[in-house]
This record gives structure tokens, sequence and C-alpha cells, in this order.
């Protein structure tokens, strides 16, 4: 549940007022008992964001994900590709 700022229209009072999203505005100033009160655009805490699903790769779809594993295999060295062996060392028969 949000934090709400509130300030009175009639006596300029201002305070903060923790309440649901979903209940009415405050009316009635708890200073002055006017029915003078205004919710301010404050910044609040923030959002928090919890679990999966919250960052751009976790809904990518299928065919973006088949591309990609298809860049990944292609930059990847070839498997069937034969190594070369290594040069065999020449023998040197001495002259008698």
């Amino acid at each position: 549940m949000p934090t709400y700022e509130y300030k009175c229209k009639s006596c300029g009072c201002k305070f903060d007022f923790f309440q649901g999203m979903n209940d009415s505005h405050l009316k009635d100033c708890p200073e002055c008992k006017e029915p003078a009160l205004k919710r301010l655009m404050g910044a609040g805490a923030g959002f928090i964001f919890k679990g999966s699903g919250f960052y751009e790769t976790d809904y990518r779809s299928d065919s973006y994900k088949k591309d990609e594993k298809k860049d990944k295999d292609a930059s990847k060295p070839k498997s069937d590709v034969k190594k070369t062996d290594k040069p065999k060392k020449e023998t040197v028969s001495k002259a008698s």
C-alpha cells in the first residue's frame, strides 16, 4: 500500500497518509476539519519488482529465440573440421 501526501487548501496543513490504492481520497483536514484536502503527486517509495517477467528477455518470442540460437551456432567453430596432425620429425641419416 502506498503512502500519499495531502495538503489542505484551507489551512495549508501537509501530511502523509498510508492507504490502499483503491481507497477513496481523504476529504476532511485532520487539523481544521474543513473538507478542503487535495492529494498531491509525490515521488513515493518506488516499485519493487519481484519474480520473473520484469526483464525484456523474459518475454522473447519463439522466433526470436530460434534466430538467436542459430546465430550462436553459426559463431561456434565447427566440430567436423579435421585437426592437422603434428608434422612428423624427419630422421636425418648420418653418412658414414
